[in-house]
């Protein structure tokens, strides 16, 4: 086996950052839909939109065109850095199997598609904690990402950072596992 391989790296970032750049006002109004007319937190109380595309323009109308941006510092970091570890460790972790493609099966790609989505998504949760709240709470938000990370810390400690990456993690391990096998089944 030779050196590590860089590409797989740099070309899954780049494709997270540029996929998370033109989903994220869907991602957004997701959340806002999600999280409206909860009975916990008053702020989420009133019922404010009858669907996605409600919320896509009520949301652009009283908020402006930058609120279905809310969040995507925290998001691109997110996808920077799961994107990378994520294509790039499925990708190593196959060449320490096998050492041409043609001898790769389904259980290696199988193994190799949960262990990425798995570290990939631990690593990267805190990112996704500060994206949701950024998201929810739109032009309410204040403060910079790097200051909300350590509000989150200060306040919640290392588990506000890592809240919820067990449902988080399990999710995206069965997701790149049947993502990262089907590209390479329809390669061959």
């Amino acid at each position: 086996m030779s050196g590590l391989n860089w590409k797989p790296f740099v070309y899954g970032g780049l494709a997270s950052i540029v996929a998370e750049f033109g989903t994220f006002p869907v991602d957004l109004t997701k959340t806002r839909l999600q999280v409206q007319g909860q009975s916990i937190d008053v702020r989420f109380k009133e019922i404010k939109y009858r669907g996605m595309f409600h919320a896509l323009f009520r949301i652009y109308k009283e908020e402006g065109i930058l609120a279905l941006y809310s969040g995507i510092a925290p998001a691109l970091l997110r996808q920077a850095s799961y994107g990378t570890i994520k294509i790039g460790i499925y990708q190593s972790l196959k060449r320490l199997f096998v050492e041409r493609l043609e001898d790769e099966t389904l259980l290696i790609n199988m193994i190799c598609g949960v262990v990425s989505g798995v570290i990939s998504s631990t690593i990267a949760n805190p990112t996704d904690v500060l994206k949701i709240r950024m998201q929810a709470q739109g032009s309410l938000f204040q403060g910079s990402m790097i200051g909300s990370f350590i509000d989150i810390y200060q306040q919640e400690g290392t588990r506000g950072l890592w809240r919820h990456s067990s449902n988080l993690v399990s999710c995206d391990g069965n997701v790149e596992c049947a993502t990262l096998v089907i590209l390479p089944q329809e390669d061959s």
